[in-house]
């Protein structure tokens, strides 16, 4: 007859081979299961987030495996303590791990929900921007949580973990003194992903440079440049300076072109050529602006400028080099005469004893 402490060992033993056969059956579905619902989940997600959920997986299959194999209730006396505080800690730490992955998963979620590679993106830049802000947040708020808890756990730290959880007022004066620039950048972080000075994707004007914002932590933004550099910048900057946001309600834009020609130059046939030029761009100009006007006049010269409207800056540009070698172009080959040119009037003195030669 079997005895109670074999069969106890054998059911722990059952379930610890149940839990990880489930854990191997997930993790086969997620890596490469065939049912559809499956399928759709995993293409929402990227593939490092797939790699954190198996591995997700893996550790929590093991520590439910071993709490079931190796109960404290089974050990011996002094090690039963010691065990209870290491599963309790272990289980935290899987809490706050899963509520990290969830937190991912929703804001992965949103990424697709929303996508920014639309041209009128507007409305998905603003709400990926204040997701992934807020997710930095709840995640490190998560982890705190999570730390004192572990804390509460070990009666020497218990009086500080209580004090984590229950009031934060202390500690936040202490690390108030200590990191002010840090807590200032992080509350300005709040504002941005509340108030949207800048969003996710935005052009922006920053120390004089072109460029989209790339990412938004709690710290720092990083801004893409026209010549694929980044301009890291403090988050405070977009709070505290005063800077350009070409993107901030729409992402239309006018650009302006500018020549110098000859007083001689015909106007309207250079409006028409504009006019030809704009609609034959191929969909760089939003057909709304397209107007040439005559904006200064000089000793030599007067200036000419054009200016045309398109869906966004990028488009803007490319259409304003268009534009301005178009009309460069034709006033070549059709109205050489109309090109920039100085004027000297030479004056010949005549001497007086020279009049009677």
């Amino acid at each position: 007859m079997v005895s109670t402490d074999t069969a106890g060992w054998l059911v722990r033993v059952l379930l610890a081979l149940v839990v990880g056969v489930g854990a191997f059956t997930l993790i086969r579905l997620f890596k490469g299961g065939q049912a559809r619902r499956w399928r759709d989940l995993r293409e929402l997600l990227s593939r490092s987030m797939k790699r954190r959920v198996v591995l997700f997986l893996t550790v929590f299959a093991s520590v439910v495996a071993l709490s079931i194999l190796a109960a404290p209730s089974q050990l011996p006396t002094g090690w039963s303590g010691p065990a209870v505080t290491a599963m309790n800690t272990a289980w935290v730490l899987l809490a706050a791990w899963a509520a990290t992955l969830f937190m991912s998963a929703m804001t992965g979620l949103v990424r697709w929900r929303y996508d920014m590679d639309v041209e009128d993106n507007l409305g998905a830049r603003e709400v990926q921007t204040k997701v992934r802000i807020l997710n930095r947040i709840i995640v490190v708020m998560i982890w705190f949580a999570a730390a004192a808890a572990i804390l509460m756990q070990f009666e020497r730290f218990r009086l500080l973990g209580g004090t984590m959880l229950a009031s934060a007022g202390v500690l936040s004066i202490v690390l108030g003194i200590s990191a002010q620039k840090t807590f200032g950048a992080i509350i300005a972080g709040i504002q941005i992903a509340l108030a949207h000075p800048i969003n996710l994707d935005d052009v922006v004007i920053v120390e004089g440079e072109w460029g989209r914002i790339e990412e938004i932590s709690f710290t720092y933004v990083v801004v893409r440049l026209w010549d694929m550099r980044r301009l890291v910048v403090p988050i405070t900057y977009f709070t505290e300076t005063v800077f350009q946001n070409w993107t901030k309600k729409s992402a239309e834009i006018i650009g302006s072109v500018f020549w110098q020609v000859d007083y001689n130059t015909p106007l309207e046939p250079l409006r028409a050529e504009l006019v030809r030029l704009c609609e034959n761009s191929k969909g760089l100009w939003n057909g709304k602006t397209c107007v040439l006007q005559v904006t200064d006049a000089g000793v030599d010269s007067m200036t000419l400028r054009a200016i045309v409207s398109a869906p966004d800056a990028s488009k803007a540009w490319d259409l304003r080099c268009l534009v301005r070698e178009g009309l460069i172009t034709f006033l070549k080959d059709h109205y050489p005469e109309c090109l920039p040119k100085r004027r000297l009037l030479l004056q010949e003195s005549v001497a007086e004893g020279d009049s009677k030669a």
